[in-house]
């Protein structure tokens, strides 16, 4: 098994350990950073529960799930979590996630953590497309994904459902040839 770890000029990406759960829980379990995700915030046991699973995915062959801290590179803190998750029918695609704790909202930091989630996914998984699935409310995101270099798709009406009830998501994607050019 490979260790993650990518390094950014702002954010870092490294595998999710036991350690983490506490900082983890800083997004997870805050109403803020959950409101846009399916579902509400999470107790301490489950984001545990979470990362459990995490470390198993990162042992399985072949790999389809990495679950990875964003570390602040200066202070090398946990300030969020990302997701790549790779379609098991469809090896060449991945679908990516991520969350940061409300400090860091309003700093760029979400459109830095999409580029090396992309890096990452075309430059070293060697996948051919990335999409993400966003809340049409979560702005944020939306800005993030297009300043990263992703297109936006369109919607998927009533694609999840959440605690408030069904919601539509809007696909954002990048190609491996669009991403070279960039």
């Amino acid at each position: 098994m490979r260790r993650v770890v990518c390094e950014g000029e702002r954010v870092c990406l490294r595998e999710v350990t036991e350690a983490d759960v506490a900082a983890l829980h800083g997004v997870y379990g805050d109403p803020a950073a959950t409101q846009h995700m399916p579902f509400g915030p999470l107790a301490l046991q489950e984001v545990a529960g979470l990362v459990d699973e995490a470390v198993k995915a990162a042992a399985a062959e072949p790999r389809l799930l990495y679950l990875l801290a964003v570390l602040d590179a200066r202070h090398r803190d946990v300030v969020g979590v990302a997701r790549l998750r790779i379609e098991a029918e469809l090896p060449h695609s991945a679908e990516i996630g991520f969350g940061l704790h409300p400090g860091q909202w309003g700093r760029g930091i979400g459109t830095d953590l999409v580029r090396l989630l992309l890096s990452f996914g075309f430059g070293r998984l060697g996948l051919h497309r990335i999409w993400g699935a966003r809340s049409p409310a979560n702005l944020p995101a939306q800005l993030a994904m297009l300043t990263a270099g992703m297109v936006e798709e369109g919607r998927i009406r009533h694609h999840l459902h959440t605690p408030q009830g069904w919601r539509d998501s809007i696909v954002h994607s990048a190609l491996e040839d669009e991403w070279v050019e960039r």
